[in-house]
């Protein structure tokens, strides 16, 4: 595996962040400029100087300090992606009410084979079987949609095919003809179960190429359950960097700010492409995300954290 860090500048690193555990500011600074590659690499060399796990560690110092979020959001972002998002799933289901937005964020975010790992994290670590902690549930057409892109993850390549994207554009909109909205909820699972994300994106641009507009615009006008799940579905990983800069607008201008739903978005944010998000949110809202974020949230230790994640070097 090839790293960013020169092993003198990895050992430097896991000084400062040694010395700066009394210090919430400094160990935040020192952790969040890392890339994935370079946290990886970074947790292994403070083991090997410190004899120390750097990630159970945060945990800790997260269960001591269970209010504050930086020390969970540290711990999250320290973590490996299957294991970070094995106790993000756990976290929405385990919700009075689940939260089924973050898990199609979890399903639709990550490459095709990674799922599988996810699965096995949270077999790991909570001891559950996360399809049946799913399915077992009080039914709702999020399972079914969450259950379809588990079985397009595990059976397909994200090889794409511009003719059966037309196909399936063309089955989409045939199920949808009737004009209220409502759709054949048995062919838009099997399309979904069948094929790959990058497949799925595809014809969905197909769609919004031969009949004019987006698909999620059919189903606006539907009240029903599976076509609004469907909806958000179908926004999150076929525009994502719209989808989050969404989620975060509404996050930062709400009443008060969701600190949960923001660290959410902006950890997810980096499998998405933190720098698609930003330029988007610019864009639509006429602000920058650094700016929206400073302007409602106090000045301390989260929102350098924040800040500096959003700001800096995200990537694998």
């Amino acid at each position: 595996m090839e790293f960013n860090y020169s092993t003198t500048e990895c050992e430097k690193s896991c000084r400062d962040i040694h010395r700066s555990w009394n210090e919430l500011s400094r160990l935040g600074a020192a952790l969040a400029h890392l890339t994935r590659s370079e946290r990886r690499q970074i947790k292994d060399t403070y083991r090997a100087m410190f004899h120390d796990d750097l990630v159970e560690r945060l945990h800790g110092e997260h269960m001591s300090n269970p209010k504050n979020e930086l020390y969970k959001m540290l711990y999250i972002w320290m973590l490996d992606p299957a294991e970070r998002d094995a106790i993000l799933v756990r976290d929405a289901i385990e919700r009075s009410l689940v939260d089924y937005q973050s898990l199609v964020e979890i399903y639709t975010r990550r490459k095709s084979d990674l799922l599988f790992f996810t699965k096995q994290a949270y077999l790991v670590k909570f001891k559950r079987n996360l399809d049946q902690d799913i399915s077992s549930e009080p039914s709702h057409p999020f399972q079914r949609i969450l259950a379809a892109l588990a079985t397009s993850r595990q059976s397909h390549q994200d090889n794409t095919s511009q003719h059966i994207a037309k196909c399936d554009a063309k089955r989409l909109h045939e199920v949808g003809k009737g004009g209220t909205g409502g759709v054949d909820e048995s062919v838009i699972l099997e399309i979904i179960s069948k094929r790959s994300i990058p497949q799925l994106r595809l014809a969905f641009t197909s769609y919004k190429h031969i009949y004019g507009h987006e698909y999620t615009k059919t189903l606006k006008g539907s009240s029903g359950e599976f076509e609004q799940s469907l909806r958000l579905a179908v926004k999150c990983f076929y525009t994502p960097a719209k989808y989050y800069s969404k989620i975060l607008h509404t996050c930062i201008e709400g009443a008060t700010v969701d600190k949960r739903i923001l660290s959410r978005v902006i950890i997810g944010s980096e499998d998405v492409g933190m720098g698609e998000v930003k330029r988007h949110y610019e864009k639509t809202y006429g602000k920058k995300l650094k700016d929206a974020i400073c302007d409602r949230i106090p000045v301390g230790d989260y929102r350098d954290f924040i800040v500096a994640l959003i700001t800096g070097p995200v990537s694998a």
